[in-house]
């Protein structure tokens, strides 16, 4: 098998790892308490999904 014969530099890797990052998920705002929110998931705030509340939410 071939080996490398000089090291890359480290421009070269950071170019090769320049896509590797963490991408922050999509958010849409919920309609009804205007909390950012996964899409298509009832609002862990309020409970809210559609319009109608689909899930219990305790009070703090």
């Amino acid at each position: 098998m071939p080996n490398p014969k000089r090291r890359h530099s480290a421009s070269r890797r950071g170019k090769r790892r320049s896509h590797d990052h963490l991408k922050a998920p999509g958010t849409s705002v919920c309609t009804h308490c205007l909390e950012p929110k996964l899409p298509h998931r009832a609002c862990p705030h309020c409970g809210f999904y559609k319009g109608r509340q689909v899930i219990e939410v305790p009070e703090t």
